[in-house]
């Protein structure tokens, strides 16, 4: 069996009881897991300040 290659990297992160639960609730209005919710939160923060490289997936909707 191939192995399927792993594009995420697991860490730990701290955050204060408050911030925690404002995240779980965006996460919950916006119907996504409080981790899909941190993903998102970075991945935006990365994209608006342009430190993210442009995907083909992302290059192929802009067309």
């Amino acid at each position: 069996m191939a192995k399927k290659e792993n594009t995420t990297k697991s860490f730990v992160l701290r955050v204060d009881a408050a911030t925690m639960e404002a995240i779980e609730k965006w996460a919950a209005d916006e119907f996504r897991s409080t981790n899909g919710q941190l993903q998102w939160i970075i991945n935006e923060a990365l994209r608006k300040s342009g430190r993210l490289k442009k995907t083909k997936k992302a290059d192929t909707k802009e067309e």
